[in-house]
C-alpha cells in the first residue's frame, strides 16, 4: 500500500513551508498532488521523492525558470530525455564552474590565513619575556 502525507506531513519531512508546496504546485514544478474526497492534498512517495530532486536543484540556484523546463520535460515522458540531460549537463558545468572557483578563492584565503599567523607568530617572539 502506498503511503500517502498531508501537506502538513511533507512540510515536516523535507523542511520546506507549507507555503513553498503549494506555491511549487501552482508554478508548475509539481504535477497537481492527489486530493482527498474533502480536498486536501494527499502526497504519496513519487511525490516526496520529486521535492527532494526539487530541493537539491535550487540547492544549486538552478533558476526557477529552469527547473520549470526540466519538469515539462519531464511530464512529456521518455521522448525528452536526451532534452533533460542537455539541461542538466548545462547547469552541471556552471556549478563545476563555481566549484574551481571556490577552490581558488580558498586556496588564496588559506595562504593569507598562514602569513598572517607566521606574522603573529614572529611578533610574539619579538615581544621580551617579563615576570
Amino acid at each position: 500500500m502506498d503511503m500517502e502525507l498531508t501537506i502538513q506531513q511533507v512540510a515536516d519531512r523535507t523542511d520546506l513551508s507549507v507555503h513553498t508546496l503549494r506555491y511549487y504546485e501552482r508554478i508548475g514544478l509539481m504535477d497537481p498532488v492527489h486530493r482527498t474526497p474533502n480536498g486536501r492534498r494527499s502526497y504519496k512517495e513519487n511525490d516526496i521523492e520529486w521535492i527532494v530532486l526539487l530541493i537539491h536543484l535550487r540547492s544549486t540556484e538552478m533558476p526557477i525558470a529552469e527547473m520549470q523546463q526540466f519538469a515539462s520535460l519531464v511530464r512529456q515522458g521518455d521522448s525528452t530525455i536526451a532534452d533533460r540531460c542537455v539541461l542538466l549537463e548545462a547547469h552541471e558545468r556552471k556549478l563545476l564552474e563555481q566549484y574551481q572557483e571556490l577552490q581558488t578563492t580558498l586556496a588564496l584565503l588559506s595562504d593569507k590565513i598562514g602569513y598572517y599567523r607566521s606574522w603573529e607568530m614572529s611578533q610574539h617572539e619579538k615581544k621580551p619575556i617579563t615576570g
